[in-house]
């Protein structure tokens, strides 16, 4: 493999530049603001950078192949170490916690981090909302364990129901019945509202919208259809393959009309439709071409450690060194308010003004979905 195409993960981590301490202290007062005014709610933790899937979208399997060097277990941070920065988050006004990956249910032992979590309170008293995404091959053993563990939620990632089109587009000859029997699972073990993604790109599995539409439509399940979008730097995106939200919307309102609902929460990635028979509800999440950096209140913790402030960003801030060096709580909080406080990143609306080649900060490499979670 050519190191032009990526920079393996194991090699990343080798020269680590801590996230620096502030020269005042930035106390947590569960409401921390960007520069842009924007809180920060919501956090995705991503538990390990691997994943038993080639999507081309995110791990092509001409990148990620046998020769892929992977983080080491070493440089993974530990459950205790993901629960110390998630109670550190939660002070300062995170109360949404995702855990990612790759993909999340690979990590040994999951359900031991979801009881540390579930048991984080807010400022004011509350449970953590705690979900997890994943794309549902391991679903259907390990759904049970994971709600009696304390998760609430599950996202599924489901890119058509086409047996042929499904195994092409994950690209290890995954079956599409043992994804659904997992959302089965996780339904039966009261997982829910549980959520499908499902990433359209043109010429490859929009022919499988309506059906998926059909096959979730009435079952309590929120089917969410997703734009393919210009992460990290492997995935060959080119905008000719985007098919907007709005053409999906056009497609599936000839058959079900559709009405638009009101946002759950600010900073909510999807806009919301119903079927206007009570059949329920879709979303589309149109990062390409309706930018909503405006009102994003998400950040990102890879695997080891390091906070990413955008989806497309290009590099972090190192935490593992503050967790593994002596920093106290108080320090990790006001390093994590000095990052957030600095933050004004709105990458989609640029690359709207700027067109589709807009590069991250600098022009540097964008960071890999699968490094941080989508």
């Amino acid at each position: 493999m050519s190191s032009k195409h990526v920079i393996p993960l194991s090699q990343i981590g080798r020269a680590r530049r801590a996230a620096p301490l502030p020269g005042h202290a930035v106390p947590a007062t569960g409401m921390l603001l960007d520069r842009l005014a924007r809180p920060l709610t919501d956090l995705r933790i991503s538990v390990t950078d691997r994943c038993n899937f080639r999507c081309s979208y995110c791990m092509p399997k001409e990148v990620f192949d046998k020769d892929y060097q992977y983080l080491p277990h070493s440089a993974l941070l530990s459950f205790e170490e993901i629960a110390r920065l998630a109670r550190v988050f939660a002070s300062h006004g995170v109360h949404k916690i995702r855990l990612t990956g790759g993909e999340p249910l690979l990590r040994k032992n999951l359900e031991l981090l979801i009881e540390q979590l579930a048991a984080i309170r807010t400022p004011e008293g509350r449970p953590l909302d705690l979900t997890l995404t994943t794309n549902g091959s391991l679903l259907a053993r390990k759904a049970a364990a994971l709600k009696a563990a304390g998760l609430q939620r599950v996202t599924v990632s489901l890119d058509g129901l086409d047996d042929a089109v499904f195994r092409r587009m994950n690209d290890v000859d995954f079956p599409v019945a043992a994804v659904l029997a997992g959302i089965d699972a996780a339904h039966a073990a009261g997982l829910g509202p549980i959520k499908v993604n499902m990433v359209v790109k043109r010429g490859s599995n929009e022919d499988e919208i309506l059906p998926m539409v059909r096959r979730f439509r009435g079952t309590g399940v929120v089917l969410r259809f997703i734009e393919y979008m210009d992460v990290g730097a492997t995935n060959g995106w080119r905008m000719d393959e985007v098919l907007p939200s709005a053409e999906v919307l056009r497609r599936i309102a000839e058959e079900f009309p559709l009405v638009p609902l009101e946002a759950t929460a600010p900073g909510e990635t999807a806009q919301r439709w119903a079927y206007s028979d009570g059949g329920g509800e879709i979303g589309v999440i149109s990062s390409v071409t309706q930018a909503f950096c405006h009102d994003c209140t998400r950040a990102r913790l890879s695997t080891e450690g390091k906070l990413y402030l955008c989806l497309f960003a290009s590099s972090g801030h190192d935490l593992r060194p503050l967790l593994r060096g002596g920093a106290d709580d108080a320090q990790i909080a006001s390093a994590i308010g000095h990052i957030w406080q600095g933050r004004s990143d709105r990458y989609s609306e640029l690359r709207a003004l700027r067109g589709p080649d807009t590069e991250a900060a600098g022009g540097a490499r964008r960071v890999e979905m699968s490094y941080i979670g989508g």
